[in-house]
């Protein structure tokens, strides 16, 4: 016998795509325990549960569990998350998180059992990057935005509620979105002072998208926080937000922080 846990994990890695003899390998369950399985109608809806209750779906809605993973999690949705359909119900979200960062992909990961504590969470490793990946009958309810098409070729608005949680949660919000579509570096120059050449280095914070509205979200947060931001080196297909100021910087280094 199988725990849910085992179960659910190999039935997601059989919907993404891997082979049963690879799920079998990555997981030691045989292939035709995989089989039965993934034939069965709506196997992951029965494994995750009928009965939990959405807080989005209830009769007066309310906000979802631990707003201030959700905001963190909705900024790493609008940069690199997307949501899909499952073929017998429900839908995958999914963030990818590039293998450079481990960091990120663990805190993305506790972030959506934050979220959803009674789902299960999945890695799938892609090239470069990996699949950070959660079944949900409910995904749709707690991610509004999703729709067909690119994010920047359609309207991008928050929720209501989202947007009070974001005005509760500001810099998780901002956190996630640096973390998905943004970076800190840091740029260095050279100036003769006293007839000697010297060097500087100063860290600044960028944040790349193609969405006008995704780019408005975060400057809107920006602007709540007291974090001086301006464009840089825009081009028809993204907008890029700089954060130079040394009083800035320091509130992002404090709040958010380069990527891990």
């Amino acid at each position: 016998m199988y725990d849910l846990e085992t179960r659910k994990r190999a039935l997601t890695l059989v919907a993404e795509g891997c082979s049963l003899n690879s799920v079998s390998r990555q997981t030691g369950i045989s292939r035709a325990a995989l089989r039965a399985w993934h034939a069965r109608l709506e196997p992951l809806p029965r494994l995750n549960g009928r009965g939990v209750p959405c807080t989005r779906c209830r009769p007066v809605p309310g906000a979802p569990h631990n707003a201030g993973a959700y905001s963190y999690l909705l900024g790493l949705y609008l940069g690199d998350g997307c949501i899909s359909d499952h073929p017998h119900g429900g839908h995958y979200l999914r963030i990818a998180c590039a293998d450079a960062w481990p960091g990120l992909i663990e805190e993305c990961r506790e972030a959506i059992k934050a979220v959803r504590p009674e789902g299960s969470v999945s890695v799938l490793q892609k090239q470069g990057c990996v699949m950070v990946t959660s079944y949900g009958r409910h995904w749709t309810c707690l991610f509004p935005q999703h729709g067909a098409g690119k994010k920047h070729e359609r309207r991008i608005a928050l929720e209501p509620w989202q947007q009070q949680i974001v005005d509760q949660h500001p810099w998780a919000f901002i956190r996630g979105l640096i973390h998905s579509d943004g970076c800190r570096i840091v740029n260095w120059t050279e100036k003769v002072i006293g007839g000697r050449l010297k060097r500087y280095e100063y860290p600044r914070y960028f944040f790349t998208n193609s969405s006008a509205d995704i780019i408005g979200l975060l400057t809107a947060a920006l602007d709540l926080v007291g974090v001086e931001w301006k464009p840089s080196n825009q081009s028809r297909a993204t907008q890029n937000i700089s954060v130079a100021r040394k009083a800035s910087v320091a509130l992002m280094d404090l709040h958010v922080g380069p990527k891990h």
